[in-house]
Formats: C-alpha cells, sequence, structure tokens
C-alpha cells in the first residue's frame, strides 16, 4: 500500500506529528510519500519518485482549508482523502489527533467507507472554476449592493439584491453557506443550496435544488467588476452584464469515512450542540 501524507506547514507540530505517523505506518509495510519539498522533513520518499496511479489514499494533516487545498492540488491522483485535525472547525478533518493511530488502524484494516460527495464546476465561458464546498459570487471592492439574476434549466427564478450568493454543495453546507444562513444538507444529498448574503428582502431565503440543475447568474448592477472565488482559493473578476454558469462535475470528491466516527457526531462537537436525549 502506498499513501501520500500532507503535513501543514503552518501548524507547529504537523511535520513532528507526520514524522511519527510516517514512521507508524512503515512499521504496518506501507510505503509513504509526500509533496517533493517537504518528503525530507519527514523521512518521506519525494511524491514524483513514485508512480502516482499506485497512491491509494491522502492523508491531509490540518483542518478543512488543507483537504480543500489538497483536492484542488493533486485532484489528478484521484484518491480518497482522510483528514487528520489539527485547527479548530472541521468537518470533513474529522479526525482529533488523540484518535489519530486508531483511525489509521482501521484505515488499513479496511474499516471505513468512500464517500463520492458532489463537486461543481463553473464557467463564464473563458474562465473556469471547480469547488468541493462552494462558488461565492461576491460584490467585491463596490460599496453597494449588487443586483444578480439567478436562472435555473433556463427559467427566472428571482433577482437577488444582496451582498452576493453562495452556491453550496452538501459538504460545503456547513461552511460559507451556513454562516449566512443556509442549511445544513447530509454531506452524500445529491443536492446544491443557493443562500443569498445579507439580502436587501427579508423574503429571499435560501433555495435548494436537485444536483442536475444548471444554475446561471447574471450581474445586472452597472458597478465595478464583482468576485467569483471557487471554495476560498481560485477567483476571477466578472463584469456587468456577464453570466456565469454552474453545473454538476462529472468528477467526485472522495473522503475516507471511518466507522469509528460518525457524521452526526462531529456535527454535535463542531456546532456546541448541548441537546441531550430524556
Amino acid at each position: 500500500m502506498m499513501i501520500a501524507l500532507f503535513p501543514n506547514e503552518q501548524k507547529k507540530q504537523s511535520f513532528d506529528l507526520a514524522t511519527n505517523i510516517r514512521e507508524f505506518l512503515q512499521d504496518q509495510g506501507v510505503t509513504v510519500v509526500a509533496e517533493d519539498e517537504k518528503a525530507d522533513a519527514i523521512g518521506a520518499l519525494p511524491i514524483s519518485s513514485v508512480k502516482q496511479e499506485e497512491i491509494q489514499f491522502l492523508i491531509a494533516m490540518g483542518g478543512d482549508g488543507t483537504i480543500l487545498r489538497i483536492s484542488r492540488n493533486f485532484a489528478h491522483l484521484n484518491a480518497p482523502i482522510l483528514g487528520i485535525n489539527l485547527g479548530h472547525l472541521g468537518f470533513m478533518a474529522d479526525v482529533p489527533i488523540s484518535d489519530i493511530y486508531p483511525s489509521l488502524s482501521d484505515l488499513l484494516s479496511g474499516a471505513y467507507t468512500i464517500d463520492h460527495r458532489l463537486v461543481l464546476d463553473g464557467t463564464n465561458g473563458t474562465n473556469t472554476l471547480r469547488a468541493v464546498n462552494d462558488i461565492v459570487i461576491h460584490r467585491g471592492n463596490n460599496h453597494s449592493l449588487i443586483e444578480l439574476a439567478i436562472q435555473v434549466d433556463g427559467i427566472y427564478v428571482n433577482t437577488f439584491v444582496a451582498d452576493g450568493i453562495i452556491i453550496a454543495t452538501p459538504n460545503g453546507s456547513t461552511a460559507y453557506s451556513l454562516a449566512a444562513g443556509g442549511p445544513i444538507l447530509s454531506p452524500t444529498l445529491e443536492a446544491v443550496v443557493i443562500t443569498p448574503i445579507c439580502p436587501h428582502t427579508i423574503s429571499n431565503r435560501p433555495i435548494v435544488l436537485t444536483a442536475d440543475k444548471q444554475i446561471e447568474i447574471q450581474y445586472l448592477s452597472a458597478y465595478d467588476p464583482i468576485e467569483i472565488r471557487a471554495d476560498g482559493l481560485d477567483a476571477f473578476s466578472f463584469s456587468t452584464g456577464e453570466s456565469f454558469t454552474i453545473k454538476r462535475s462529472s468528477l467526485a470528491f472522495k473522503l475516507v469515512n471511518l466507522h469509528r466516527h460518525e457524521y452526526f457526531s462531529t456535527l454535535r462537537t463542531k456546532l456546541g450542540w448541548s441537546g441531550k436525549l430524556r
């Protein structure tokens, strides 16, 4: 078995912990690789030195942002990701430091399933974006609310007057969309949610659509260009009159779902829910 390990250089304990994980995995007969510039620091093989199609798992060390970076930069590996949480509010990185080695043992013994989660593709005909969590269209440098007209499968839905809108996958429903008042969607649902950001009209509420719908957004306001950003990473500007189309990607985001970790327990813990069974 070959596993790629991705420590986060912004987390102090990441490299020491990655070295310990590399030793643990190698003791179990696993070949461990890492990004070329980080491989020596943790005693792993450079990823460029191996047949990358043989990599079976990616282990992200950090938080959900680390997972998003890896899913973008290493999508060509087509391998599922296991997230070790070295941050705070991580829904995808659900393995705590205290449970690393039992979790790794479960991974090696096959006590897991692989979630195939929805991915979005967006384009304005020139620029393209891909998102695991969300595509955000935001007013950018404009000081006023902007007008965004929405069509779904060619049918006009509404013109939102707002700071912007979020088009989120179920995976991303617990990220920016949740903060903007959107619903939590079970992560394996075949759906997307359109969430307005600070809409001027209180009746403008989030809308959940099936994943087969094509969403077109047109920027109507005669203001400065606005910003379109995917997963908080890739971005480009968007001018008055332009349209942007979002649809389901042909790719899927693969996430390791260990039997020892359960989604609703993660929700309760991360969101600080205090309800109890009576």
